[in-house]
């Protein structure tokens, strides 16, 4: 019952995490219509960041505080040196440039910090871990970075439905022209749109260092896991980003543990199920 327990709440917490960096991909993808296959290269900056920031501050958090300005501020340079081009140019022009952003960011990556594995400490007080039910007991950090993501994920779901900035998100997905029309400039909200997808990722990078590790190449299957996550829940929707992502969290947990010869293969399952049963994904359109 103990290890039960222990890989739903691994596979919560995992699927949190994977929430943060899909949330964005589907902000991205659904508002903006932009394929970016260099978004799994955001949460290796944030993972890299995480690093870095740790090793000036010590402390994991303010690491995060730090990095979440530096993260937007990229994002937003990226969007005007990059993104902005692709918006009337079709599918195939956004993967080559987004893969070639892909390299660029690897390249840097290497340059900068090698190309061995690090590890980023956890705060001390948050090293050990709590008694849960009986004899389970469970990570502090784990459970402090399950609440950090549900904080970040209702904090971006009231942005989106009960703000200003959420409606012109919203109606800028439903309708570009008539958004512009009404005299929004759409140029800096798909900016502020892309930064904020950028900030997510890095986000997710920056908590989770201190539990994978900090290595070449890590954002590449980040992009791969939250690009299922975004076809199960449908394509802009952040609710069905939010199941998806924890459901693929709970397969994965489980396919490690009790099936793991088929354990990836569990992920892509539940995918094309998803898809029989509703190919516009949990949340999509169908």
């Amino acid at each position: 019952m103990d290890l039960v327990l222990t890989q739903i709440f691994n596979g919560l917490q995992y699927g949190l995490l994977l929430f943060l960096a899909a949330s964005g991909l589907t902000l991205i993808l659904g508002i903006m219509g932009v394929i970016n296959l260099s978004h799994g290269s955001f949460y290796m900056l944030g993972a890299y960041l995480s690093l870095t920031l740790t090793s000036l501050t010590g402390d994991i958090f303010l690491s995060l505080a730090l990095g979440i300005p530096i993260a937007f501020a990229f994002g937003a340079a990226i969007e005007w040196l990059f993104i902005r081009h692709l918006y009337e140019r079709d599918h195939l022009q956004q993967v080559l440039l987004t893969f070639g952003l892909i390299l660029v960011f690897n390249e840097v990556q290497r340059i900068l910090w090698g190309t061995f594995p690090h590890s980023v400490p956890i705060p001390s007080y948050l090293s050990g871990s709590v008694k849960l039910f009986g004899l389970m007991s469970y990570p502090n950090y784990r459970i402090a970075v399950a609440g950090l993501c549900v904080a970040l994920a209702l904090a971006m779901m009231f942005v989106i439905q009960r703000t200003k900035i959420g409606r012109m998100i919203r109606a800028g997905e439903s309708n570009r022209e008539m958004v512009e029309v009404l005299g929004i400039d759409t140029r800096l909200l798909f900016r502020f749109v892309f930064a904020a997808g950028v900030t997510l990722a890095a986000a997710g990078g920056i908590i989770a260092a201190p539990i994978e590790s900090v290595y070449p190449g890590i954002g590449e299957s980040v992009l791969i896991t939250s690009l299922v996550v975004v076809v199960i829940g449908g394509i802009g929707s952040v609710r069905g980003a939010f199941v998806g992502a924890l459901l693929i969290g709970l397969a994965d947990a489980f396919g490690k543990v009790f099936l793991p010869e088929f354990a990836t293969g569990l992920v892509y399952a539940l995918m094309a199920a998803v898809l029989v049963a509703r190919p516009g994904g949990l949340f999509g359109r169908a």
